[in-house]
């Protein structure tokens, strides 16, 4: 009657057992942090207190106030032997569907994917990581205030150390400089840098102030600007100027973006309310200093300016380019007196503005190095069939690589066969160069390997061509380290310390020598010193294949190395014994 009065109980006043199930969950959470909580009063009128507290703690007495169908189901529970019949035969137990779940709310862990952008090449990283997986740069690294001196693998911590080290030594080295020494001009307004893309896009645009402010830092820290180099002073170029290489329109459409405070001339060639200032400012710096070198009042000259120039063409801004900066200063250089002018592109894109505006000039030779891989690297210009027209062929020399990676050997290999003989040919007055330096190794563009020594060895050639009158204009270039160490040590040049250690023979990359070979067969019928050079690379040309096609025929006998070092080891020696009596017995393909 007992028990029976029991089961009543608990099915008639509303899960009173059930309370007490939930409460030994409570009791048994809450208990393991040491805290006691009143837990009210079930359902069938007792109270909690001390001695419900030490009935819901003691499992025995539980069992002992169960009637006899739940105290079977609550052992085997506690002992783990509880079955989904027993779940079912017993539902009203276990049912918890009557907790007040109103104010339940699953557990969202929302997890932020970190993302950031690297300061040196501005590829996008993801993750907690502090290096670029790209480029190798500290997410933190200094090279804003020290350039290319400052480490790439560590934090901007220790750049106090480094800075403090190089001012002990400039500081030594510029008590020994005269005012004659400051030869080198170096043009720069930080007006330039407010030129810049009002809303970020994917990532940061690669055309950015940072460029300028890494090599701007990198020659402070070397002691180099200001030190040991002139500053000339800026000025906006004059539209009477800028009407000499471009149409009226375009210059209209430049000036408009200053009253829009943000713009765009294609989509990745972008303006704010500063763009055409900045623009003015680095045409007018372009057209002062050839100006300033041709007449002798300082040697040579480097013009850090941006936006770029050597896309923008007669009516047209692009690829990062509004006003063409190298035909301003080309332009100005005659002006000042030059009668021939050479124009160096050595940018990883073709310069096709500046072949626009001069192919039918024979006073201007306009030379470019570039990827071109059959026009399907931007901007697609550029073949070595372009050569100038209506009279002025040949004051067009393209060099097109086939391919990306081009390194120093090819670039000083083009230089040495092509560039010097048709620029000593042509006799100029005056020497421009385009110089972007996102031919680079690790910038994120060009994807080519040339380093900063064969920039320097590409300027050292030039140096002496025209008497040291030699203009170096900022173009591209995108990984800040590759950019300042490759300008510092073309300034270096311009000052005089030398390239370095001089070069032994260099052999090109097959692609690099075939087109060499293609550009002086096209260009010999304009430059006739060529001719000569052309029949004795063709000789080596057919060495170099024949050396290939052997060196490629080894590796296609060469067996992989499981097959060399596995069972059948013996039946390879065998099989090279015979092959090589076989090739003794044949003639060679060098015989007479």
């Amino acid at each position: 009657m007992g028990s029976e009065t029991i089961k009543t109980g608990r099915l008639a006043n509303g899960e009173a057992q059930k309370s007490v199930h939930k409460e030994r969950r409570g009791l048994s959470s809450n208990g393991m942090n040491g805290k006691h909580e009143n837990l009210g009063s079930n359902r069938a009128g007792t109270s909690s207190s001390g001695e419900d507290y030490d009935l819901m703690m003691n499992t025995g007495d539980v069992d002992g106030n169960l009637d006899g169908d739940v105290e079977p189901v609550f052992r085997k529970a506690r002992q783990g032997d509880l079955t989904f019949q027993d779940i079912h035969d017993n539902r009203d137990f276990f049912d918890e569907d009557d907790e007040d779940d109103s104010d339940w709310e699953p557990v969202q862990k929302h997890v932020e994917l970190i993302k950031w952008f690297c300061v040196n090449c501005t590829m996008v990283n993801l993750g907690d990581g502090v290096i670029c997986d790209l480029c190798g740069e500290h997410k933190d690294s200094g090279i804003l205030r020290l350039g290319c001196f400052a480490s790439p693998s560590s934090q901007d911590a220790g750049c106090s150390e480094v800075e403090s080290e190089m001012k002990g030594k400039n500081k030594e080295m510029h008590s020994q400089l005269s005012a004659s020494n400051s030869l080198t001009a170096i043009g720069f307004d930080e007006r330039m840098l407010l030129h810049s893309e009002v809303q970020m896009k994917s990532h940061p645009h690669p055309e950015r102030s940072d460029r300028l402010r890494a090599i701007a830092a990198s020659l402070a820290t070397a002691g180099l600007f200001p030190g040991r180099c002139y500053p000339i002073s800026a000025r906006e170029i004059t539209r009477e100027e800028l009407q000499m290489v471009h149409s009226l329109e375009h210059i209209q459409d430049v000036e408009l973006t200053s009253h829009i405070f943000s713009s765009y001339f294609t989509p990745d060639t972008y303006a704010n309310e500063h763009s055409a200032c900045a623009a003015r400012l680095a045409a007018g710096l372009c057209a002062d200093l050839a100006s300033t070198i041709f007449s002798g009042r300082v040697k040579n000259g480097f013009a850090m300016v941006r936006p770029p120039g050597h896309h923008a063409g007669v009516r047209e801004a692009m690829g990062f380019c509004l006003h063409n900066n190298a035909a301003v200063a080309a332009l100005a250089a005659q002006a000042a007196g030059a009668k021939k002018v050479l124009i160096v592109d050595w940018d990883v894109h073709h310069g096709n503005g500046t072949q626009e505006i001069f192919d039918q000039n024979k006073s201007v030779l306009y030379i470019s190095l570039h990827r071109h891989e059959g026009g399907k690297f931007y901007p697609g210009t550029g073949s070595a069939n372009e050569v100038g027209r209506n009279g002025a062929e040949g004051s067009c020399v393209n060099i097109p690589w086939s391919r990306g990676g081009v390194g120093d050997n090819d670039y000083i290999f083009a230089f040495q066969n092509l560039v010097l003989p048709i620029a000593t040919e042509f006799a100029p007055d005056f020497t421009i160069i385009s110089a972007g330096f996102d031919a680079a190794r690790g910038d994120p563009l060009g994807c080519c390997d040339v380093t900063p020594a064969g920039y320097s060895r590409m300027t050292d050639m030039l140096y002496t061509l025209t008497g040291g009158k030699l203009l170096v204009i900022l173009e591209g270039g995108y990984n800040l380290r590759s950019i300042s160490s490759s300008a510092t040590s073309v300034i270096k040049v311009l000052l005089g310390e030398g390239p370095g250690s001089e070069l032994g023979n260099i052999a090109p990359s097959r692609a690099g020598l075939q087109t060499v070979l293609e550009v002086m067969k096209i260009q010999m019928n304009f430059w006739p010193s060529l001719g000569s050079s052309y029949a004795k690379l063709q000789s080596q040309w057919g060495a170099y294949c024949n050396t290939r096609k052997q060196i490629k025929k080894r590796q296609r006998t060469e067996p992989p190395i499981w097959w060399k070092w596995g069972r059948k080891r013996l039946l390879y020696h065998i099989l090279v014994r015979r092959l090589h009596v076989k090739s003794r017995g044949k003639p060679s393909l060098h015989s007479s």
